[in-house]
């Protein structure tokens, strides 16, 4: 049966429906008004339970309909007219504009997929020949090219440095009188140091352009000079520059080049980009939206009881590269957030805002584990990345000896989980120097005392071609020190295409990482060109990641026997070889919800008239969240693209859309159970259940 993402006129779709839909056409004309149409749709739909996701769906809609729901990402009031809409379209009642192409596609894939069933699921043939279409960064061809870049790329710098010869207190300056081999000798010694990435990274457009051998096309560049001059940041290391593939042939960089190139939907809203992350939004003396109570500025987020996030006021307030997808360029807007490197260093003031930080931890009945993010955690100097943990281990202590004088039932969760947030290995491998291990065991060794059992480097490796051999010795050096590294990817439209996300698990596995958590782009219009529908994600999970998943007893068996390898990375290769897996699916595919926090728990409720679909979402009810999820009413979200729109993308990638022809039908979701290894261990002793920092009534 044909299917219809191609198809690009109302009246085509329209045709579509008489075609192969005839009798949905004739229930519109047989009805005399939108209710007389739901009404018969229902009346279409077999008795008893649902009989699959899409006809729970029409249920839902029909249910829904003519409801007005609050949409909580923008604030703002939603229609539920999936139906009338609909009715209107096939009865020929349509005003001008009142619907789209998008709209009337997924209408006709939906009421499709009811009267076809099921698409067919892809096979593991299916699924190796997806893996197989996309290198890793130790392919010979993808290293014979970036070999060339780098070379490329240092012959540019050699002319940067003598354009700056007279720049004072300068480290990285040719001594007077060498040639031109000696300069490229120097540049090459230097560039092991990530120090030096830095001080290069590129800051304009033209420097952009020129390092990436004027390849980028006169729009690209028209777009970038308008960022520059909004004073959006541009700031790309060198070394990640050499990644990219400006020769036009050889190896796809299209993921890793949608997180450094800019979108037109980000340029033309930066200066009235809102915080998706409500709670991010803090006044002072007030809770945030999860109803927590937090120290003045904006160095703690809070969503969940367990866990807040750390941003110092140092140089982790920056970041290796700005990612085009950024969670946090509400930050970067309001330059909180910023690449003014040598501002950034701690001041004075910082020791003691950092002492009243530690005790806000300290103080705090449920706080369990911390994660040092920013930016990037990594961003901070040696020297001050030191000083910090060494202040959340002496809050560890005191919070565990203060334990001691409260009885069981009373006691405070104690510290059990510290995590760095960090890019750094993708952006800047050569930032793991010997000083960063030292600092890294000696925290390790002391936190253990102080009762801290999870360790965990959280990197965001978001392809393939990121793993490269500087990223691989990199995350080598880090798992010596005894941490964990995990990974975050997020799911924009490059890094879901079929296999892509498969790939990056299996090379992230044979390096020792676990995977973590795969998130769908958040975000308003300045995300619209890389947000990948939901449904996409459902598909994904169901359709590809769950050819690693492992039975209970097998979860079990890889946690008992995981913490004793001294090679975490042949470990992985091993089991999954043992247990016939490619991957390890220990991720869990989600969407941050604005206030409520990470779920895929998520229903179809209606279509809205551009396409775009409106989901009703439950939180993650297998975490503990604050007790304000108790009074919050169900959750919509209209998404930011609708799927016809994310497949005509696919499409101009190269993409064989029918390879995702599945995806209409991914209506509803469950969020995965979290995998073991990520649970909190057992205290040991019995946690108060009273909660400090909290003002539900606020």
């Amino acid at each position: 049966m044909m299917r219809a993402e191609n198809m690009e006129s109302l009246e085509g779709v329209r045709i579509l429906f008489e075609r192969n839909l005839p009798d949905w056409v004739r229930r519109a004309a047989e009805s005399p008004d939108a209710e007389a149409f739901r009404r018969k749709v229902m009346e279409a739909l077999p008795d008893g339970p649902p009989g699959g996701n899409v006809e729970a769906a029409l249920r839902r809609m029909a249910g829904c309909e003519g409801q007005t729901v609050r949409e909580l990402s923008r604030d703002e009031d939603v229609r539920l007219e999936t139906l009338s809409l609909l009715w209107k379209f096939l009865a020929g009642r349509l005003g001008d504009g009142e619907v789209s192409v998008d709209f009337a596609l997924d209408a006709y894939n939906l009421l499709l997929g009811l009267r076809s069933g099921p698409s067919g699921r892809p096979d593991r043939h299916d699924m190796a020949s997806w893996m197989r279409r996309w290198p890793d960064g130790m392919n010979a061809a993808v290293m014979e090219v970036r070999k060339a870049n780098k070379r490329r790329i240092m012959e540019l710098l050699v002319q940067k440095i003598e354009r700056r010869q007279s720049v004072a207190a300068s480290r990285y300056v040719f001594p007077p009188g060498i040639g031109a081999e000696e300069k490229m000798a120097m540049v090459e010694h230097w560039w092991q140091d990530y120090r030096f990435h830095l001080a290069m990274a590129v800051k304009t457009p033209a420097e952009l352009n020129r390092m990436l051998a004027d390849s980028l096309d006169e729009e690209t560049m028209r777009l970038y000079r308008r960022a520059h001059h909004k004073g959006i940041p541009i700031f790309v290391t060198p070394y990640y520059l050499s990644l990219l593939n400006p020769t036009g042939t050889g190896y796809d960089d299209t993921a890793i080049r949608s997180y450094v190139l800019y979108s037109h939907g980000l340029v033309d809203t930066f200066g009235q980009i809102r915080a998706w992350e409500r709670e991010d939004v803090v006044e002072t003396g007030k809770p945030n939206v999860a109803g927590w109570l937090l120290p003045d500025g904006h160095n703690i987020h809070r969503r969940y009881p367990d866990v807040a996030i750390l941003i110092p006021d140092t140089m982790g307030r920056a970041c290796g590269g700005l990612c085009a997808s950024c969670q946090r360029m509400y930050d970067f807007q309001s330059k909180r957030l910023n690449f003014e490197l040598e501002s950034l260093k701690p001041k004075e003031s910082w020791n003691m805002r950092l002492r009243r930080l530690m005790e806000y931890f300290e103080q705090d009945t449920q706080l369990r584990d911390i994660l040092i993010t920013g930016g990037d955690a990594l961003m901070s100097r040696n020297a001050t990345l030191r000083h910090l943990l060494e202040a959340v281990y002496r809050m560890a202590v005191r919070k565990r000896e203060a334990n001691k004088l409260r009885p069981d039932g009373e006691k405070y969760a104690e510290l059990q989980r510290v995590r760095l947030g960090t890019r750094l290995p993708v952006y800047l491998p050569m930032r793991v120097d010997e000083e960063l291990l030292d600092i890294l065991r000696r925290f390790r060794a002391q936190a253990a005392t102080a009762g801290v059992r999870q360790f965990f480097m959280q990197t965001h490796f978001q392809s393939p071609l990121e793993l490269t051999p500087e990223a691989r010795e990199a995350l080598r050096r880090i798992q010596s020190t005894g941490w964990t590294v995990t990974n975050q990817l997020v799911y924009n439209v490059a890094a879901s295409r079929r296999g892509h996300t498969a790939k990056l698990r299996k090379v992230l596995n044979a390096m020792g990482v676990i995977c973590y958590y795969t998130f769908s782009v958040k975000g308003f219009e300045e995300n619209y060109d890389v947000f990948a529908p939901n449904a996409r994600s459902m598909q994904e999970a169901a359709e590809e990641k769950a050819f690693g998943r492992l039975r209970p007893e097998e979860e079990e068996e890889f946690l008992r026997d995981f913490g004793r390898a001294s090679s975490p990375g042949v470990f992985i290769r091993d089991f999954c070889a043992m247990k016939g897996v490619p991957f390890l699916a220990t991720d869990r595919n989600v969407l941050n919800l604005p206030g409520i926090g990470k779920s895929m728990t998520c229903q179809l409720v209606g279509i809205a008239a551009d396409g775009r679909r409106i989901l009703r979402f439950d939180h993650d009810r297998t975490r503990r969240h604050s007790p304000v999820i108790d009074r919050m009413e169900d959750v919509y979200i209209k998404e930011s693209k609708s799927i016809h729109r994310y497949l005509l993308q696919l499409r101009e990638m190269g993409e064989d859309t029918a390879e995702y022809a599945g995806i209409w039908e991914y209506t509803e979701g469950q969020t995965e159970p979290r995998f073991p290894f990520f649970e909190y261990p057992e205290p040991g002793f019995r946690i108060t259940s009273r909660f400090t920092n909290l003002d539900i009534e606020g």
